[in-house]
C-alpha cells in the first residue's frame, strides 16, 4: 500500500507540475497537428490490461527520469490530460477499502477535494472500484477518475486526469477511457 501511495503521489506531482506549465505552452501557440492525433490502443502487463488512449496523447513514461517499469504515463503535449498506470504489489485488501484510504489521503493533501462518486464497477466481467473527484488549485480545476482493480492478485491503479473547467465533458472523456479498459 505504501508503494501505491508513493506512486500516486508521484503521479499527482507530475500532473501538478504539468498543470502549472500549461499556461506557458498555450501562450507559445501550437498548431495542434502531431503524429499522435489519432486514438491508439495501449496494452500493458503482458497483455492483461488494455485500453484506448484518446487522440493527442502519447507515452511520456521515459520523460520522467523514473527507472521503475511498473508506472506508465501517457499525456498530451501540455500535460493537462494524462493517464497514469501503476502496477502495484499484491494485496488482499478489498478494492472499496483501498479506494476509501486513497480518498482520505487525497483529502489530507488537498482539503478542496470534491468527491463526485466512489463506486464498484465491472470492467469486462472483472470487478473494479472507481473514484471520481474534482480538485481546484491555483485557479485551475482538474477532473480525476481513479480505477482500482486486481490483476493476478496485484493492485492495478489507473488514474485519468483531465481539465475540469467543463466537468460534464471531462466526465464523458474519462468514461470513454474507462469503458475501453479490458482486464484479463
Amino acid at each position: 500500500m505504501r508503494n501505491l501511495v508513493k506512486y500516486a503521489g508521484i503521479g499527482l506531482l507530475v500532473l501538478g507540475l504539468a498543470a502549472c506549465d500549461q499556461k506557458k505552452d498555450e501562450a507559445t501557440g501550437s498548431n495542434g497537428t502531431t503524429a499522435s492525433q489519432s486514438a491508439q490502443n495501449v496494452t500493458l502487463m503482458d497483455g492483461k490490461l488494455s485500453f484506448s488512449l484518446p487522440a493527442g496523447m502519447s507515452d511520456k513514461s521515459g520523460k520522467l527520469g523514473n527507472q521503475t517499469t511498473n508506472m506508465h504515463v501517457y499525456a498530451d503535449e501540455t500535460g493537462a490530460r494524462a493517464v497514469i498506470v501503476i502496477a502495484g504489489d499484491a494485496t488482499s485488501e478489498g478494492l472499496d477499502v483501498l479506494a476509501q484510504r486513497l480518498e482520505q489521503q487525497q483529502r489530507n493533501r488537498d482539503p478542496q477535494l470534491q468527491v463526485v462518486s466512489d463506486k464498484a464497477i465491472t470492467l469486462k466481467d472483472q470487478p473494479a472500484q472507481r473514484l471520481d473527484s474534482v480538485v481546484s488549485a491555483n485557479n485551475q480545476t482538474s477532473w480525476s477518475s481513479v480505477i482500482l482493480a486486481k490483476v493476478d492478485g496485484k493492485l492495478l491503479t489507473l488514474q485519468i486526469t483531465l481539465p475540469g473547467d467543463n466537468q460534464q465533458q471531462a466526465q464523458s472523456d474519462a468514461d470513454s477511457i474507462v469503458q475501453s479498459i479490458t482486464l484479463k
